[in-house]
């Protein structure tokens, strides 16, 4: 590439950014910063604020983040109209709306439609505690399937995701991308081991996550290995109900329920590298970043089989556990990965870098494409752009 070329102007469109917690603030946040250290891509990552007490714009790990306010507060609606400003005015060569499930990501394809500017979706799916909200998902997916077939390119993070949205959108298989998430963590430390019989359940503290199903497990593993022991990491409404079901399963001295700061990746690392066995009981999880985290570094992986968890067991990866198999069960199987052999497997796993790898070259293939048929042109004003984006954010919180 020549000096004298512009980069690659890419907004990626998410409804939350760190500091919230979760698979896609974390997947954002990830490929964004490797992204944005290439030097021919230029990357602005833009999310919603329900808090209304977070910076309108700030500059993260080489990379400009853009925060528009979020209502209502107390809700996951996410209806935030800054956004679709952000996505018509900033003069990106491509757009990338990460995930399905709010009011952000219809939001943002009208917006990038309006604006003429391509526009890449992933879906991201994830479950939800509600069952009227799981129960409305196959619609959900139907009514934005329109915007969805009119995306330059749509991305899963999973094959299970890859069928799922074929046949709610029509499209062949093949026209969906699979870019799996990656699950670098920082080196842990020599001297941290695997503690004897720790079991740790990562995610927020939602009944589906499936904590409860661990802890419920954990009266029959202690049979069979008499210091198994719960870490659950986490924060979230279900934390009551979780103590609570330890207590009267008389397993409370031995289930911990503690949350790991979203920007401590170190203390995460450690907290992984320190499990005999890391468990995932969840009904539902698209391509789970934990699991990811927890497999890079050896840690042999339990996990129900269904979803996106499911692709991971028939690729040898996790061990699974029948949907709605008896807790003795899953303590059988906790118990003979946590005494089996531990290896690392990063060579059978994607990673980070290989997901920023084939993100960039869906933008440039996008682009090209567009530039064949005759696209808008291309702006270098990034800094006029941000400082007008920035005049916009000041506004709206003043409003």
């Amino acid at each position: 590439m020549t000096t004298d070329t512009p980069p690659l102007r890419v907004l990626q469109l998410a409804a939350r950014y760190l500091p919230d917690l979760g698979g896609i603030e974390t997947h954002v946040h990830e490929v964004a910063r490797r992204l944005a250290a290439r030097p021919g891509v230029d990357v602005t990552v833009a999310a919603s604020d329900r808090t209304g007490t977070r910076p309108g714009s700030e500059r993260v790990e080489g990379f400009d983040v853009l925060r528009r306010r979020a209502w209502p507060r107390e809700r996951d609606y996410y209806v935030a109209p800054g956004l679709a400003r952000v996505v018509r005015d900033g003069r990106w060569d491509v757009v990338h709306v990460q995930g399905v499930h709010t009011a952000v990501p219809p939001l943002g394809m009208l917006a990038a439609l309006s604006a003429r500017v391509p526009f890449v979706v992933t879906f991201h799916t994830g479950g939800n505690s509600s069952a009227a909200r799981n129960a409305a998902r196959s619609a959900q997916w139907r009514a934005i399937a329109p915007l969805l077939r009119r995306a330059d390119r749509l991305i899963a993070v999973s094959r299970f995701e890859r069928r799922l949205f074929a046949g709610a959108t029509g499209l062949d298989e093949s026209e969906i991308l699979v870019v799996r998430n990656g699950g670098a963590l920082p080196e842990v430390p020599a001297g941290v081991r695997p503690v004897p019989g720790r079991v740790v359940s990562s995610g927020r503290l939602e009944r589906y996550k499936g904590h409860h199903r661990v802890i419920e497990a954990l009266p029959a593993l202690r049979l069979l290995v008499p210091e198994a022991h719960v870490h659950v990491l986490g924060a979230g409404p279900y934390e009551h109900e979780l103590r609570t079901l330890a207590r009267q399963l008389g397993v409370g001295d031995a289930v911990e329920i503690r949350s790991v700061p979203p920007g401590d990746r170190a203390g995460m690392a450690r907290s992984l590298a320190e499990a005999s066995v890391f468990a995932t009981f969840s009904d539902y999880e698209a391509h789970p970043v934990a699991v990811m985290e927890a497999l890079t570094l050896g840690v042999p992986v339990v996990g129900t089989d269904v979803a996106g968890v499911a692709d991971l067991v028939e690729d040898g990866l996790v061990s699974g556990v029948g949907v709605g198999a008896p807790a003795e069960q899953a303590a059988r199987l906790l118990a003979e990965a946590m005494t089996g052999p531990r290896s690392r497997r990063q060579v059978d796993l994607p990673t980070w870098d290989s997901a920023a790898d084939s993100l960039e070259a869906v933008y440039r293939d996008v682009v090209a494409s567009r530039a064949r048929l005759g696209s808008p042109k291309r702006s270098t004003a990034k800094k006029a752009s941000l400082k007008s984006l920035g005049r916009d954010a000041r506004r709206e919180e003043a409003a």
